[in-house]
């Protein structure tokens, strides 16, 4: 993310420009430079050093030392109490899930922009920042639902991953899925995905969680073998507790026993 410095104001500034941007020629990385070793530029201006070492402790604590580009000036501008640690307490690694980002803190105002994998995260991140300041900041939630979720959905397309009767072993049809979404998510370095298995309500629930974590784990595994990093997938078993359809029917029961695939 990164903080844009503004001129004329009354309070301390600062701006933080997200690391999928680079706002000058000179720090515009490559095309395939990955996200995670892209700049993050901090700007701005502050009332004294301490205020200035703090934040960039913080940011550097998020992102890494070798990827904080350090633009803030040091003026003596008036603060509202604690702005400082307002600040710093702002910048969490919350902030990561952020691509394309923008957060800027003049005064009391904190705005934020980019995009984020889902409405759920959008109001997170917003939440994050309003309770680490105090009633007195007002946020600006200029967040946006990207489009990375939409493609695994598109790529799935409504379809079932499926596996043998009662076991963790993909069919050839599940497999062939997970070929397309293998090749969709390798479009996407530098972004995590959790996968999720679900089962109907048919047996126990315990060994339908049992056998949900299992799938998950297999779908996983598949992925790895097709090149695509497992440190990048985290699994979860569900079993039947959230179904998309009715479990009365053998329609409703096959909708149920389904691989979910989510951006992070």
């Amino acid at each position: 993310m990164r903080f844009l410095r503004r001129t004329g104001f009354a309070f301390a500034l600062i701006t933080i420009v997200g690391a999928a941007v680079a706002q000058t020629a000179v720090l515009q990385p490559p095309a395939a430079t990955p996200a995670s070793e892209r700049p993050v530029i901090i700007e701005g201006v502050v009332p004294d050093q301490a205020t200035k070492a703090k934040l960039l402790a913080s940011l550097q604590g998020v992102y890494g030392a070798g990827r904080v580009v350090d633009r803030i000036q040091v003026e003596d501008i008036a603060t509202p109490p604690n702005w400082g640690t307002y600040v710093a307490n702002m910048l969490t690694p919350g902030l990561k899930r952020v691509s394309a980002g923008k957060l800027e803190i003049n005064g009391q105002s904190i705005a934020v922009r980019g995009e984020v994998a889902n409405e759920a995260l959008r109001q997170q991140v917003a939440s994050d920042l309003s309770l680490a300041s105090n009633a007195n900041y007002t946020v600006v939630n200029g967040l946006k639902v990207g489009g990375r979720q939409q493609l695994l959905d598109q790529t799935l397309a409504n379809r079932i991953v499926e596996f043998q009767s009662g076991s963790a072993q993909l069919t050839p049809y599940g497999a062939a899925i997970l070929d397309e979404m293998v090749a969709k998510m390798a479009q996407m370095p530098s972004v995590r995905f959790l996968v999720v298995g679900h089962t109907d309500n048919v047996g126990k629930r315990e060994a339908n969680i049992t056998l949900s974590q299992a799938r998950a784990l297999a779908v996983r595994s598949y992925m790895e073998a097709k090149g695509l990093p497992s440190n990048r997938i985290d699994i979860q078993g569900k079993g039947p507790d959230t179904p998309v359809a009715d479990n009365a029917t053998d329609a409703g029961r096959a909708r149920n026993r389904r691989i979910e695939f989510k951006v992070q």
